[in-house]
């Protein structure tokens, strides 16, 4: 199989960075952190505008109808910017769980308003102990005792957790399931759960690809300007170390997630195997990035003026989102050591 981006889908990718670079800046992230809902409805308009709400949700109900393939581009590439906002759960993860529902009237229109911009939603999954922009949902879906739930925000009560990311607002939420809010049985929810689960995770493991670049051009540009001893401190042989390691997880976590990517377009039996694989590598990169720009930026790294402490806050509130470290070493030691799953440079793809 030959895995690579086509020319729709890198200019999609290239339409999106040019957007976001103009939009999505650190200014408007510092100056949202000051907000009570910490998210902008301008910024999502012209998300939507963009069509990047639109990218999964099927023909039929007005959107692009692409697959997991664009996400991977256009999730990293939010990550890049330290977007914080629904998008994924909403445009990507929600999409992807509408799917695997029976159609009706209420699934058609819910996703007639994903894809115009005009519904953010909210995931409650067993993997992540708090709600991830309750606040700003039109509409929540959630689990309990193994169904899935539609719950409206007015039905809820919640309770805000601080996180160490200031650009994300979880809840801990409380509310009463019953027969009216129930919209798949246990036996019926248990796929589309793990459907939510694959695309959560790999929608983390892409935006840690973007946060990791992001982290590494700003140690970059910060060792080419700074000097000791009238000489620009990246032509030091140890900081050059400390980048070029980074470089390097990068390069080697990038084909992970871009595979994870093709497993969850093609539906692959092993997807849970590649997304677990890609949160793994996808995270070593973004966290040894975060380690090595901050010790190459001295105790400025960890300053509130310097714009890298939005991106490293960012990897750090991400490593847990959708399944920790060990969440996923698990997974994949299940799969390859418990199923006896054959591995290998042959096994990557079925040749033909």
């Amino acid at each position: 199989m030959d895995f690579s981006f086509d020319e729709d889908q890198e200019a999609l990718a290239d339409s999106a960075r040019r957007f976001l670079m103009t939009e999505l800046t650190p200014e408007l992230l510092r100056e949202l952190w000051e907000t009570e809902s910490g998210r902008s409805e301008p910024l999502w308009a012209q998300l939507a505008a963009q069509g990047m709400t639109a990218v999964s949700v099927p023909e039929e109900q007005g959107g692009l109808a692409m697959s997991a393939a664009e996400w991977a581009l256009l999730a990293q590439t939010w990550g890049y910017f330290g977007g914080a906002d629904t998008l994924m759960d909403t445009a990507f993860v929600t999409v992807a769980m509408l799917a695997r529902l029976p159609a009706s009237d209420w699934r058609d229109t819910l996703l007639a308003q994903i894809a115009a911009g005009n519904a953010r939603v909210a995931l409650g999954h067993p993997v992540n102990p708090h709600v991830a922009d309750a606040h700003v949902a039109h509409v929540l879906l959630c689990e309990r005792d193994g169904e899935l739930h539609r719950v409206a925000p007015s039905a809820c009560t919640r309770k805000a957790v601080q996180s160490i990311d200031p650009s994300r607002r979880i809840f801990e939420l409380q509310w009463t399931p019953g027969p009216s809010t129930r919209i798949a049985t246990a036996a019926e929810a248990a796929p589309i759960l793990d459907a939510a689960l694959d695309h959560g995770a790999f929608a983390v493991a892409a935006q840690l690809l973007g946060l990791t670049q992001r982290v590494l051009d700003a140690a970059i540009d910060y060792t080419s300007q700074r000097k000791q001893f009238g000489k620009p401190i990246g032509g030091y042989q140890a900081v050059k170390h400390l980048l070029a390691d980074v470089a390097i997880r990068y390069e080697f976590a990038r084909p992970v997630v871009y595979r994870a990517a093709c497993a969850l377009a093609t539906d692959d039996p092993q997807r849970a195997l590649y997304v677990s694989h890609a949160k793994l590598a996808a995270l070593e990169a973004a966290q040894l990035a975060a380690r090595n720009a901050i010790q190459v930026h001295g105790a400025m790294g960890y300053t509130w003026e310097l714009d890298l402490q939005i991106f490293v806050k960012r990897i750090w509130a991400l490593a847990g989102n959708w399944g920790d470290a060990t969440f996923h070493r698990e997974r994949v030691a299940s799969t390859l050591i418990d199923a006896h799953t054959p591995i290998g440079p042959a096994r990557t793809f079925e040749l033909e």
